[in-house]
């Protein structure tokens, strides 16, 4: 019983570490991405379509954040 319901050791934590890594990668790629978007569109640009970019971001830096914070959690708790 122990085996399957108890503490996870130190390397369980690496899984939030490149879970972390991948959002910020995504992000950085992300905002690239629109970037671009942006400048070669730059008299098309709505509302909406300026909506969608930041909506995306937000989503993707949460991801990022709220991994990162499971990381530093996991790693001061052992």
């Amino acid at each position: 019983m122990h085996t399957f319901f108890g503490p996870l050791n130190e390397n369980a934590c690496a899984y939030f570490l490149f879970i972390s890594m991948f959002f910020f990668v995504i992000l950085v790629l992300t905002l690239f991405s629109e970037l671009m978007w942006c400048i070669r569109n730059f008299k098309k640009i709505s509302i909406s379509n300026f909506t969608r970019g930041v909506l995306l971001l937000f989503n993707i830096l949460i991801g990022y954040f709220i991994n990162r914070l499971l990381y530093s959690m996991c790693t001061k708790a052992l």
